[in-house]
């Protein structure tokens, strides 16, 4: 397979909040499209790893299953994060997917491993402020979400709940990575539309969410397209 490879990472800056009650300007959204069976694919999972130690950011892994044929099943993957991906190549009006992709924001796609472009992606969204204040407030299996926007409405919009695991550790049988001990970080390992909102109105929500795994909230453009908020409640 013909993948891009660059072994840079991102060194890390800050721990991730415990706690998370966030308003905009909102931290800025980092999805990585990855497989376990991508041998390209480890010096990105690495990025991630480095942005999950970052209070700006949101890192999230999705593992795609259009790999698991060439010998390893990734045991992450999900057909639906395979939808996401493809999804964002139509409304970019791209024709094909690679593992791996970041896309930044809802908007700006880069696939590989390249730090540097992935480094002044993340800086030309940080700070972006669409008006949009979120609150997020966990209590035990209990989450609390209440979105006030102070200006015209937004469009059509998604507000998603994202749940993910901080880190796991495979190793790898088969495949192009036969033989590796690899880390994982902020593994997806579900994703729900919890409401449809235009931002005309505020909107106060209660979302189930039973169990250690972290919370993450997104407010974005339907497409999918740009993320306009996000936090995270922990």
């Amino acid at each position: 397979m013909q993948r891009l490879l660059t072994v840079l990472t991102l060194a890390p800056i800050l721990a991730l909040a415990a706690h998370a009650l966030r308003a905009d300007p909102a931290p800025v959204v980092v999805e990585l499209f990855t497989s376990q069976g991508c041998s390209s694919c480890p010096p990105a999972d690495a990025m991630i790893l480095d942005l999950a130690e970052r209070e700006d950011v949101i890192a999230l892994a999705l593992h795609v299953d259009y790999w698991d044929y060439i010998g390893w099943k990734d045991v992450f993957a999900d057909p639906a994060h395979t939808q996401r991906q493809k999804a964002y190549a139509y409304a970019a009006n791209q024709t094909t997917v690679y593992t791996p992709q970041m896309v930044i924001a809802g908007e700006t796609h880069v696939v590989g491993a390249r730090a540097m472009e992935l480094a002044d992606a993340i800086r030309s969204h940080a700070g972006t402020d669409h008006g949009i204040t979120l609150e997020l407030e966990r209590t035990g299996d209990e989450l609390r979400v209440a979105l006030r926007h102070d200006g015209a409405e937004i469009g059509p919009a998604r507000v998603h709940l994202v749940r993910y695991t901080p880190r796991e550790v495979v190793d790898i049988r088969r495949g192009e990575n036969a033989g590796r001990r690899l880390t994982y970080g902020n593994i997806v390992t579900s994703w729900e539309v919890l409401a449809e909102w235009s931002g005309g109105r505020d909107l106060d929500l209660r979302a189930s969410v039973p169990g250690n795994d972290r919370a993450v909230v997104l407010v974005q453009r339907v497409g999918p397209g740009q993320i306009l908020a996000a936090g995270e409640a922990r």
